[in-house]
C-alpha cells in the first residue's frame, strides 16, 4: 500500500507518556494519531505540538473500555486508510484499593481498559499489520506488574496479563514481520505520580539505583527504538525503563 501515509497510533496519547511517544514518533517522520476518552483539549494540545514542529497529527475519541468502540473506530479511521505501521497501547487508567475491599466494578474496570482494551486494539492492529505483512506494537506495562504494589491489585494484575499478552502475540504475529514488545516504565514525573506524597516519593527514590525518576521522554526514547529500523529483530521482549528499579 505505497500511497497511505505511513501512521502510528498512540491510545491514550492526551499527556504524559502518551504525549511524549506521540511527539517522538512524530520526529521519526510517522503521521500519528492520538486517542482521548472524554477531555479533547489536551489531546489537541498534543497534536499542535507536533503540527507546529512541522509533522502530522490527528486526535480521536476512543473509549479503550468500549470492545465495540474500538472495533469502529479501526474500521472507520485505520482500515484501508492509512498505513499502520506502529501501534502503541498506552491508555489506561487506576482504582486503586485494598485487596479485601476492593469491588466487583473497581477490579473489572481496571481489567477491562488496561487489558481488554489493550487486547482488542492489538486484536484489531493485527489484522491490519497482517495484511500488510509488517507492522510495530508496542504495549505500555509496567515495573508494578513484576513486583506486585499494595492497593494495586486490580491494576498490577491487568499490567502482568500485558506482559503475557505480549509474549503470546509476538509469537503468533512473527511469520507476518509483525513485532510485539513491551516497555515497562518505572517511577516516571506524570500526573498519577505526581499525586503521591513527599514521603512515598522519597521512598520510591531510594529504591532506584539511579538515584532519579524518568520522564515520560525516556519512556518515549525506547518506544522510538522499538518502532525503528533498530529494533525489527526484536519481538516478545519486556523493556524495563525504570533507572534499575526492582522491588
Amino acid at each position: 500500500m505505497p500511497d497511505l501515509i505511513k501512521t502510528a497510533l498512540i491510545t491514550g496519547g492526551s499527556r504524559g507518556i502518551g504525549r511524549a511517544c506521540a511527539i517522538r514518533l512524530a520526529k521519526s517522520g510517522y503521521q500519528v494519531f492520538v486517542t482521548y476518552v472524554s477531555r479533547p483539549e489536551p489531546a489537541f494540545e498534543t497534536c499542535k505540538i507536533i503540527e507546529e514542529a512541522g509533522g502530522q497529527a490527528s486526535s480521536f475519541a476512543l473509549d479503550i473500555g468500549d470492545h465495540q468502540a474500538i472495533v469502529d473506530f479501526f474500521k472507520e479511521k485505520i482500515k484501508d486508510r492509512v498505513f499502520l505501521s506502529v501501534l502503541v497501547n498506552n491508555a489506561g487508567s487506576t482504582m486503586d484499593g485494598l485487596l479485601v475491599r476492593m469491588g466487583q466494578e473497581q477490579w473489572e474496570k481496571v481489567l477491562r481498559v488496561n487489558l481488554s482494551g489493550s487486547f482488542f486494539c492489538l486484536q484489531q492492529a493485527a489484522k491490519i499489520m497482517m495484511r500488510q505483512k509488517t507492522g510495530r506494537i508496542i504495549n505500555i506495562t509496567s515495573v508494578t506488574a513484576q513486583s506486585g504494589n499494595p492497593g494495586q491489585a486490580n491494576y498490577t494484575a491487568a499490567k502482568a496479563g500485558l506482559m503475557g499478552l505480549t509474549r503470546t502475540a509476538a509469537l503468533e504475529l512473527a511469520p507476518r514481520n509483525i513485532t510485539v514488545n513491551a516497555v515497562a516504565p518505572g517511577f516516571i514525573e506524570t500526573d498519577m505520580t505526581a499525586a503521591l506524597n513527599q514521603e512515598v516519593r522519597e521512598r520510591y527514590l531510594e529504591m532506584i539505583p539511579l538515584k532519579r525518576f524518568g520522564y515520560p521522554e525516556d519512556v518515549a526514547e525506547s518506544v522510538a527504538f522499538l518502532a525503528s529500523p533498530g529494533g525489527a529483530y526484536i519481538t516478545g521482549q519486556i523493556l524495563g525503563v525504570n533507572g534499575g528499579m526492582y522491588m
